[in-house]
């Protein structure tokens, strides 16, 4: 195997918490030596997780085996994704801020599933994956994401079971949605269907479109993070690792 010099597009400050709820967790479960040290681990995790490297290839990168280089990719994941913040607590602050609307949108991450696997199959994209239903500001700051459900569910029906529009009525919180989520009770504006639709209802999709379009940059920065290209992991997993890449790049816009 070669071996050659590379870079990550992250920040320091970004190494430096992950590095930190690390040293944390292990002080809490009393092993504080290891192969590699905090720091070493969390340069191992956002390698794999932005670069959508192989464990083969980061344990070999990182000289450890891929054993632990899995291990040490699960147990950061875990720990990043119980920082993500609840529903309710997200809805409230959004109202507190005084933002006028917040975006919902769905996002299908694709897996490697063979054809057989029609529960994971996405009718719209024509790919097997895993549904994640999102939340965004109006300017595209990710404040909120689900957990994950099989391809085939449709955006309408994951927002349901996430229980994300009985949290909105309680909020009180106006969001925009696509055409996929017509039909939904509560504070949710979607576009009018049809064809041929008079002018009022083509100028107020118009607005809507434009109104939605930069929360909607939410999923595109998800994706910017290679993993979430194509999981080659448990599909079961993709929620976690969509949890932990919000909340690392909250952190890499805030602080980066």
């Amino acid at each position: 195997m070669l071996f050659y010099r590379a870079a990550v597009d992250l920040s320091r400050s970004t190494l430096n918490y992950v590095a930190g709820v690390i040293r944390r967790h292990r002080t809490a479960i009393g092993t504080p030596w290891r192969r590699l040290t905090p720091g070493q681990q969390a340069l191992l995790v956002l390698v794999h997780l932005r670069k959508g490297e192989t464990f083969t290839e980061i344990a070999a990168g990182f000289g450890v085996s891929t054993a632990t280089a899995w291990r040490y990719v699960q147990e950061t994941v875990r720990l990043l994704s119980a920082r993500s913040p609840k529903l309710d607590r997200v809805l409230r602050t959004a109202k507190r801020d005084g933002l006028h609307y917040l975006v919902l949108d769905g996002m299908l991450i694709p897996t490697d599933r063979i054809k057989a696997d029609r529960l994971y199959y996405s009718a719209k994209h024509r790919v097997h994956g895993m549904n994640i239903q999102v939340i965004a500001s109006p300017d595209g700051t990710i404040i909120w994401t689900s957990g994950a459900l099989p391809g085939a569910t449709h955006d309408l029906s994951a927002a349901r079971i996430w229980g994300i529009l009985r949290a909105l009525e309680r909020a009180g919180v106006v969001t925009l949605a696509d055409k996929g989520y017509q039909g939904a009770e509560g504070p949710l504006v979607t576009p009018y269907k049809r064809r041929n639709k008079p002018v009022s209802r083509k100028r107020a999709n118009r607005s809507h479109a434009r109104l939605r379009g930069p929360g909607e940059r939410a999923n595109a920065q998800l994706k910017s993070w290679r993993i979430l290209r194509r999981l080659r992991c448990s599909p079961g997993k993709a929620g976690h690792l969509c949890k932990a890449i919000a909340v690392l790049q909250n952190y890499e816009i805030t602080r980066g």
